[in-house]
């Protein structure tokens, strides 16, 4: 069975299902072990549609009606009326629907998901945000888009869900000057590594940040670190400094019952 992670404001939702999907529950082996949703992952494909199919029966819709987009590191948003195949993933990375059992996901293995949800009006959203996608607003995007199919952004629910967490998100000085070239009050969500002339940065509260400055009055942030937990999490950074030959990746879904 998928195991899964639930934030408790948008567990309370009525017909509103979803999860932020773990490691554990799937089928494949090695570095994928064993959730890995990865369509771009070297895995074996036929494990990574096992794996999908048991997250989208967790989330209550058929293996078809689970989706995800081509992630660019983007603001761009898509609007999902049906069902696409992988092949034909729009380059996005971020998705909204309002239609009911189509179960909208996002990919990550550190970098932030989102999951947005306007019961009322029937509206949800998935985000992708990066740092550049955070920082070059995919988040408000996705407020926007949601807000054309008729949510409210006074309503909608935020919630964040496991990534990489300031103590183990290190860089350098040129990553740091380009935040605050953005805006010098961005200095904030930066603090002092270890090594000289780096940082660790903030990437969940920077994204927190930027939702309440856009008008969400709730978000939740589950807290959890996908590097620092190995047993429960991939990382793509973890991956890296471990010279590993690949890394699995993580679903973050959301759908409308129905």
């Amino acid at each position: 069975m998928a195991v899964m992670l639930q934030s408790n404001s948008l567990a309370a939702l009525d017909g509103i299902r979803h999860g932020f999907f773990t490691r554990a529950g799937g089928v494949s082996s090695g570095c994928y072990e064993s959730l890995n949703s990865g369509v771009g992952s070297s895995d074996e494909p036929a494990h990574v549609a096992e794996n999908r199919a048991r997250m989208a029966a967790a989330i209550g819709v058929a293996p078809e009606r689970l989706i995800s987009a081509y992630q660019i590191h983007s603001p761009t948003v898509v609007i999902a009326e049906t069902p696409w195949d992988a092949a034909a993933r729009p380059k996005a990375d971020a998705i909204v629907t309002r239609v009911a059992k189509l179960a909208i996901a996002v990919s990550t293995a550190d970098c932030g998901p989102i999951l947005f949800a306007d019961a009322q009006a029937g509206v949800i959203g998935a985000a992708h945000a990066g740092w550049r996608g955070a920082l070059s607003g995919v988040a408000e995007a996705t407020i926007t888009i949601m807000e054309r199919c008729g949510a409210d952004r006074t309503r909608i629910m935020a919630a964040l869900g496991p990534m990489i967490r300031q103590p183990s998100y290190e860089v350098g000085p040129e990553f740091l000057a380009q935040f605050t070239a953005d805006d010098p009050a961005n200095e904030c969500f930066f603090r002092s590594a270890p090594r000289a002339g780096h940082s660790l940065f903030d990437l969940a509260g920077y994204i927190a940040a930027r939702l309440g400055r856009a008008g969400i009055g709730h978000i939740e942030d589950l807290g959890r670190c996908t590097y620092a937990e190995p047993q429960t999490f991939f990382s793509y950074r973890r991956s890296v400094h471990r010279r590993e030959p690949d890394y699995g990746r993580h679903l973050n879904a959301i759908a409308l019952a129905g």
